[in-house]
């Protein structure tokens, strides 16, 4: 049997305690580790949490809490959205953008765009992010990417509702979109951002267990590469502004910088209860 670098087991690296081995670190960073004040205090609060729900607890609460944060910022950045369109802003971009994208259609680009871009629909979006859930709990015979996956893709599809109700954007007209037609409000762009979410969280995920700076950047670079030809395929169709994908693109970021930290937390958590377990069996032997 081998042993990881902190005395860990295979047995036990395939598991739950075996995520300080092979999750803790991105490179030489401890994510575990927190510089900043907050972050200290953010930790702190985990831990003492910790010794009454478990690790596990914990991070299901702290995500919990994240989705009733993912509500204000679809609220927050649906007031700051209107503010924008209202000055003339960023939008003055919608127009001539969607102008310009109607010049480079054909039919065999339109088709292949239309297909591109379902993959990020309430059918396809679904089904990779299930099939990336089961491939990562199966391999690391862990339910830690099941609970990311899943909360960061309902947090997702929790803002995306939020913000089509609170802002009631139209789309663009009919008359300049590829059909098949959408008939829902238009912001946020659901498909951007549930697809920068999914793609966001299955890298990080990834990113956890490579260990070559390669490797790593080719995972971001891939996953961003996803996100971003989602969110053009959206505004070349016509079925989006393209305001209504940046905005999508900044929920989904900050939503995942949330997601995240959540996990670190639950590392953080995770690390203390082993240290606790190591002193106990040393005062009792």
């Amino acid at each position: 049997m081998g042993v990881h670098p902190e005395g860990t087991s295979d047995n036990e690296s395939a598991g739950g305690t075996g995520e300080l081995t092979d999750d803790r670190f991105v490179g030489d960073a401890d994510l575990s580790r927190w510089k900043t004040p907050a972050g200290r205090w953010l930790a702190s609060r985990a831990q003492r949490a910790s010794a009454r729900l478990g690790p596990y607890g914990v991070l299901i609460l702290i995500l919990a809490a994240g989705a009733a944060v993912a509500s204000l910022l679809a609220f927050t950045t649906g007031l700051v959205y209107e503010a924008v369109t209202e000055a003339d802003g960023v939008a003055a971009l919608d127009h001539p953008v969607l102008e310009a994208a109607m010049t480079l259609r054909s039919p065999a680009l339109d088709a292949a765009a239309t297909a591109y871009t379902d993959l990020a629909g309430g059918i396809g979006m679904p089904i990779l992010a299930v099939i990336a859930t089961a491939v990562l709990v199966l391999r690391r015979r862990s339910w830690t990417p099941a609970i990311l996956i899943v909360t960061a893709a309902a947090g997702s599809l929790l803002m995306t509702v939020a913000g089509k109700q609170l802002i009631g954007r139209a789309r663009p007209p009919l008359s300049d979109a590829v059909p098949p037609y959408e008939y829902s409000p238009s912001f946020p762009s659901g498909h951007s951002l549930n697809s920068f979410v999914i793609a966001g969280i299955v890298a990080y995920l990834i990113i956890l267990r490579c260990r070559s700076r390669r490797a790593r950047a080719w995972t971001v670079t891939a996953a961003a590469l996803f996100a971003l030809t989602i969110g053009l395929s959206r505004v070349f169709l016509g079925h989006h502004w393209l305001t209504d994908v940046l905005a999508a693109w900044t929920l989904g970021a900050a939503w995942l910088v949330l997601v995240i930290t959540a996990h670190r937390l639950y590392l953080t958590a995770r690390k203390t209860e082993k240290k606790g377990h190591s002193l106990g069996g040393t005062a009792g032997s």
